[in-house]
C-alpha cells in the first residue's frame, strides 16, 4: 500500500471554512431555477470555471466513460453541451442516448448531479453553435477526428493553420449540440460535520417531486 499517497490525501482539507446555508424547504419548485441560483452564487463566490461539468456516458462494453465538458446553455428543456458526433462521446450517445452530469464547486461546498435522456440539436442549432466558436476551435474540429491517433509526421499546429486559412464560411457536418433532459437532479450542500444536505428532484408527470435524502 502506498502510505505516502494515503498520508497526502488524508492531510488535505475537504471543505471550505465558510459555506452558504441551504434550506431545502425554501427551494423553488423547478430544479432549473435552483440550479440557476446556485450557478449565480458559484460565480459570485469566485468558483473557477463553474460551467465545467463531468459528463458520464456508456461505452460499447457497457462501462462508464467520463470527461469534463463545458455547459453551453440551460433552459426548461435541459442542460446543453457540444461536441463532434464522431468523437467517442458522440458515438456513445448515438448508441446509448442517456447521460449523467456532475458539477462540483469545491469553494462553495456544493455538488449538483443530473441524469436523463440526451437528444441532438437540429442542423440549424448545431451550425449556429459551431459558428459562434473561436476560429481556432473551429479549425481543430475540421482538421482531425477528436481523440484519434495523430499520424506520424503530422503536426496539429500545421493542420490547424491549414484550416484557418479558409475558415470563414466553413461549417461542420459533425458538430452537434446535445441536451440532457433531466429526469433526476440532486443538489448537495456540504456540512463541516458531515451532516450534508441533499435535495433530490424527480420528474413526476408534468411536475417535480422533491425528497430530502439521508447524508
Amino acid at each position: 500500500m502506498n502510505t505516502q499517497a494515503r498520508d497526502l490525501l488524508r492531510g488535505l482539507p475537504v471543505f471550505p471554512e465558510q459555506m452558504r446555508p441551504f434550506d431545502p424547504g425554501t427551494a423553488p419548485a423547478s430544479p432549473v431555477d435552483l440550479f440557476t441560483e446556485w450557478l449565480s452564487a458559484a460565480i459570485d463566490d469566485g468558483v473557477p470555471a463553474p460551467h465545467a461539468v463531468t459528463l458520464s456516458t456508456t461505452d460499447d462494453d457497457g462501462r462508464p466513460d467520463a470527461r469534463v465538458v463545458i455547459l453551453r446553455d440551460l433552459d426548461e428543456n435541459g442542460f446543453s453541451f457540444a461536441t463532434s458526433s464522431e468523437s467517442p462521446k458522440g458515438r456513445q450517445l448515438r448508441e446509448t442516448p442517456y447521460a449523467a452530469l456532475t458539477f462540483f464547486w469545491h469553494a462553495a461546498g456544493r455538488q449538483v448531479r443530473v441524469s436523463g435522456p440526451v437528444t441532438p440539436g437540429t442542423a440549424e442549432e448545431n451550425d449556429a453553435d459551431f459558428r459562434r466558436r473561436h476560429p481556432t476551435a473551429r479549425a481543430l474540429v475540421l482538421a482531425g477526428g477528436q481523440s484519434e491517433v495523430i499520424p506520424e509526421g503530422e503536426s496539429v499546429s500545421a493542420a490547424v493553420e491549414r484550416e484557418l486559412a479558409g475558415i470563414e464560411g466553413k461549417g461542420s457536418a459533425t458538430w452537434t449540440v446535445y441536451t440532457v433532459a433531466p429526469e433526476r437532479l440532486e443538489f448537495w450542500q456540504a456540512d463541516a460535520e458531515r451532516r450534508h444536505t441533499r435535495l433530490r428532484y424527480v420528474h413526476d408527470g408534468e411536475g417535480w417531486r422533491r425528497d430530502v435524502l439521508w447524508p
